[in-house]
Order: C-alpha cells, then structure tokens, then sequence
C-alpha cells in the first residue's frame, strides 16, 4: 500500500511510519519545511498542497496539529491550537474531494477531549459531545473533513486518549519529577484518565485504515480507564519511588492556567474503546501496569 501521512515528526507519526514501513508499505510525509526522501511539502496556514501526492494513494492519515497540552492557554495559543487542526483538515479534505483516483480512506486525528470532562460516565462514541475548549476544538477538527465525506471517502475520526510513551506527550512531562520521587496525585486524585500505549495507538491507526467497517469516530483508548490516584500509584511503583506530595489544584492552575489545567489533568474522562472492540481488536498492552513498564523499559 501507498499511504500519505502528516505530522509524521510528532510521537505517534513517527512510529506510524515505521511501523508500516517494517511491513513494506510506502509512505510519503507531507511536511512543512524543505522535503526529503519520502517527503512532499504542503503548508496549510498558506492553503498549498500538490494534489498529485495524494492521487491513487491507498490511504491518508492525518496527525498534523499544535501540542493542547504544551503551554498555557493563551488567546494567541488557542488560536493555533484550533487553526492548527480545523486548516490544515479543510485543506486536506477539500484536496482529496477534487482528485480523479481519490484514496478510500482519510484517517483523521481527533481526541477524547471532544466529550468534555464527564467525572465517572462511561463515554462511548455515542457518547454527545461536551463542554469545554477541547470539546470546541475537537467538534471543529471533525468538522473540517465535510467535503472529504461527501466525496463518498470512507472518514475515520480516531478520537486518541493519552498516548504513555517515555519519548514524548504526558508521560515523558512527569517522569522527571517521579524519578526524583516528587510524584503524586493531581488534586483528589479521583479524576478518570483514559490511556492507550503507543503500539496501541498504532495498531489503531492501521485496524482504521484496512478495516472498512469503521468509519465515523474511533476511541483509541485502552480498555481499562483508571484514576489518577491509580496511575500515580503505578508509576511509582513501576519506578521503585515514592509518591506521597499530592499536587493540589491551585498549584497547577498558577502552573498551567485555570483552564488547562481544570480540562487536562484535573478533567476526568472515563471512554470505553466500543467500535474497537466490536470489530474484535485485540489491544496489545491492555493494562497500566504493563504499559509503563514496557515505556518505561
């Protein structure tokens, strides 16, 4: 298969490519700066893109958009954070609607965040949509793939948990201060986190590209949400420290800002991984415990 990604710099682009290039598929990365081997260049914020990257391919997977969760949530940092997405998704869509061969299937960055923060509700992805910025963004991020859709491409919204890897995201923000064993819970510590580990994440990816029974929205979660009480317990046992200074919610509200920090982590999102499991995936490392200790390996 030909298969054209974006964001393929980013945690899981990257382990997207090689994953499918250790199974012999070809890939082409749109990217932003000067091209290479395998790459083609586009720029959203400009509208450019050559249609002729995506012409005849098998398949599109998008992942290109600003870190939420990277800095404070600023007016000028959520105009990048939306633009980001809903742009380069509009152009992307509207590219692939006016090809000849178009591929049948655009599988398109989302988030769980597009449910709000829900306390302990089991969400699924017929769960409605939420409060909150996230929620915002995510419902304008899906949006933005209208033209692909009515071209009649199979559209896959894969609405991703927190990926746990060491190399980057969450995981990789907190390990510095478990090592030195001044983890502990986020405020209660009750607060739901759904997670997926990167093999995961990936194996998601791929089952939404070559499974055409999926279409519509897509938890990439693992199947077992936990709270944050549990996960502070696991990652420092899984790292022999201690994890006894609870973080309070004033401390990350001075830290990351009222907003962010109410929707990241002192938000509870409890998603349950439905239509995956309907179409019998089987998740590759199913359980917290195994998957730090794979991350963290």
């Amino acid at each position: 298969m030909r298969i054209v990604v974006t964001g393929s710099s980013g945690l899981v682009g990257g382990a997207l490519l090689s994953s499918l290039w250790r199974d012999g598929h070809r890939t082409t990365a749109l990217v932003r700066r000067s091209p290479g081997r395998g790459e083609s260049r586009w720029d959203p914020a400009r509208g450019e893109i050559d249609p002729d990257v995506l012409e005849g391919a098998d398949a599109v997977v998008h992942l290109a958009g600003a870190g939420i969760g990277d800095r404070r949530w600023t007016p000028a940092r959520r105009r990048l954070v939306l633009h980001s997405r809903v742009d380069s998704t509009a152009l992307l869509a509207r590219a692939l609607a006016s090809l000849r061969r178009p591929p049948p299937v655009l599988v398109s960055a989302s988030a769980i965040g597009f449910y709000g923060a829900r306390r302990s509700e089991e969400l699924t992805e017929s769960s409605e949509s939420g409060t909150g910025f996230q929620a915002e963004v995510c419902r304008a991020w899906e949006a933005a793939t209208a033209e692909a859709e009515a071209a009649g491409i199979r559209v896959v919204h894969l609405r991703s948990a927190v990926v746990l890897a060491r190399q980057g995201g969450a995981l990789a923000r907190q390990l510095p201060l478990f090592r030195a064993g001044l983890g502990g819970r986020l405020g209660s510590g009750g607060q739901f986190l759904s997670w997926i580990s990167l093999p995961d994440e990936v194996g998601a990816i791929r089952r939404a590209v070559d499974d055409g029974a999926l279409a519509g929205p897509l938890n990439a979660c693992a199947p077992r949400p936990v709270t944050n009480r549990q996960f502070t317990k696991e990652l420092g046992h899984v790292l022999h420290r201690p994890t006894v200074l609870p973080v309070p919610p004033v401390a990350l509200h001075l830290l990351l800002g009222r907003d962010l920090a109410e929707e990241l982590p002192l938000g509870s999102l409890r998603v349950i991984p439905a239509r995956l499991q309907e179409v019998g995936y089987h998740h590759q490392v199913p359980t917290l415990e195994r998957a730090l200790a794979e991350a963290l390996r």
